[in-house]
């Protein structure tokens, strides 16, 4: 199964664990694609070693920006590796919240920074997967979009890139539509994978790294 997602074949259905609490402390490896899957982000160029890189529009530039000031007002957050590709966004991000002090066996020494999995130890990673088994065996909820969760992150991250965009087209009187809640720039939905072990977090960075090498045989592709 984790072959099919990364041999540029990632499916476009959410990855969503049913029951899966995403305001949990983790690491999450997540999607987030244009409206039609537009290439509107930039193109993939070529150095004079041959060397393939992404080349940012102007619109990618808004959501290079945007993605990083979301990291830069979240101390519960951080970016471990991400690419921006013509017409689609992959990450991984963490989810550290400190453990409350009156919450039994907190004995956490870490705080609510850290970008790379050496930082976290390979306990981080074992437990978002205990985290995962346990709360799939729960009965299902309703979702709610909690404040610090994955769901929160990416809806005002989305709607940051939105508003940034809608002034560049007044400020340039471009003559195309505005973008609203009738008019995403980005599909409404994002496709999310929480990262169980750390085989699988060296597997997707390494399929981020290598994403702009390997566009043309992309799913997502056009």
């Amino acid at each position: 199964m984790m072959d099919d997602k990364f041999q540029n074949k990632y499916r476009t259905q959410s990855h969503r664990l049913p029951c899966w609490d995403y305001s949990e402390n983790g690491f999450y490896f997540i999607t987030m694609v244009t409206q039609n899957r537009e290439c509107y982000l930039g193109e993939i160029c070529r150095r004079e070693n041959g060397m393939p890189y992404m080349k940012l529009s102007d619109f990618g530039e808004i959501v290079d920006n945007e993605w990083k000031k979301s990291f830069e007002i979240r101390d519960e957050l951080n970016c471990d590796e991400y690419i921006i590709m013509p017409n689609h966004l992959h990450a991984i991000i963490i989810l550290k919240k400190p453990i409350p002090d009156n919450c039994p066996g907190s004995t956490d020494s870490h705080g609510s920074h850290g970008s790379h999995v050496e930082t976290h130890g390979r306990a981080s990673l074992q437990s978002s997967q205990s985290q995962a088994t346990q709360s799939a065996n729960q009965s299902a909820a309703q979702f709610v979009r909690k404040p610090k969760s994955i769901s929160s992150f990416v809806g005002g991250f989305k709607s940051a890139v939105n508003s940034k965009i809608d002034d560049y087209i007044d400020e340039n009187n471009l003559d195309i539509p505005k973008y609203n809640r009738n008019n995403h720039f980005s599909q409404p939905n994002y496709h999310d994978h929480i990262i169980r072990d750390e085989n699988e977090y060296y597997r997707i960075k390494n399929y981020i790294i290598n994403n702009p090498a390997n566009w043309k045989d992309d799913r997502f592709y056009e």
